[in-house]
């Protein structure tokens, strides 16, 4: 009996005209929730993916600035135009007259000048400010030349100030370029030169003419070293392929078991300068790299 009046109440149900629109609405919502739930879910596991593989990719491949700025070598005081150069860089390629003025004379020996020395005209004092930004590898008082300051930069490139009156800065100290290190001053080893700032470049321990790169960018002190090197070492593989081999023999003119006389030692002033010039820096002894005022 009651199975028979569920039948009955189905079919009255069925027969009302919002029924069957209404299952239709229903069955197709749920369809659609389901479609979008799927789409959903599919979007957010493409989206972790994504992050993964970028997060490693940017781990393996760091971003690297392409615009570094190089800075432009600058002289080491706040005004240029306040000072000028009394004693110039010694070039082996220079006339007599021009090495003459770039020498100094100090314990009955000339010195081959290795940078330049800066004077006020009225020769007064002076700030003394750090040519490039770089670390303070070495900050000291030498008794015959002043406070000494030496300042290591990139691709080996290094400024050295001596002569100075004080220091304002220590070992280790990182520096900007223009910040003040010192102030000019007085040197035993060059009095010629009153007050004034010994300064260098220095290019993997080599000294090169500070008056060639002020105003220009660190690049082209580094570049250059860098085609220098590759011309020397052609230069050497083509004088191997000059040499003459061990079988050949000495020529009359310069036997190979002659021994050089007493008078191939002696050696004009500009060879002695020269000589010195290949010694190694020492600011307990005056050397070739310190020489600043002429005899």
């Amino acid at each position: 009996m009651r199975e028979e009046q569920k039948q009955s109440s189905l079919k009255r149900l069925f027969r009302k005209r919002w029924v069957f629109p209404a299952i239709y609405l229903s069955s197709a919502a749920l369809i659609v929730a389901g479609a979008l739930w799927f789409q959903l879910g599919k979007e957010e596991n493409t989206g972790r993916d994504n992050v993964a593989k970028n997060g490693t990719a940017q781990q393996e491949n760091p971003a690297v600035p392409v615009n570094e700025t190089v800075e432009t070598i600058a002289m080491p005081v706040l005004d240029p135009n306040a000072v000028q150069v009394k004693t110039p860089f010694y070039d082996d390629k220079a006339s007599e007259a021009e090495q003459e003025a770039a020498l100094v004379f100090y314990d009955h020996t000339y010195h081959p000048n290795q940078g330049i020395d800066l004077v006020r005209q009225d020769g007064k004092t002076f700030d003394v400010t750090a040519s490039l930004s770089g670390t303070v590898t070495k900050a000291e008082k030498d008794p015959i030349l002043g406070y000494v300051v030496e300042i290591n930069h990139e691709q080996g490139v290094t400024t050295v100030y001596q002569s100075l009156a004080d220091v304002k800065v220590e070992a280790g100290d990182t520096v900007k370029q223009g910040e003040v290190i010192g102030k000019a001053g007085q040197s035993e080893f060059n009095k010629e030169a009153g007050i004034h700032v010994h300064f260098e470049i220095r290019k993997d321990g080599r000294a090169v003419n500070p008056i060639d790169y002020v105003d220009k960018p660190l690049t082209a002190l580094t570049d250059k070293a860098e085609d220098k090197t590759g011309t020397d070492h052609a230069a050497t593989s083509k004088e191997k392929e000059l040499m003459p081999s061990d079988e050949t023999a000495p020529t009359d003119e310069n036997p190979a078991n002659e021994q050089p006389s007493a008078d191939d030692h002696s050696t004009t002033p500009s060879d002695n300068n020269q000589d010195e010039n290949n010694d190694a820096s020492s600011y307990k002894t005056p050397d070739a790299s310190i020489g600043m005022a002429r005899a």
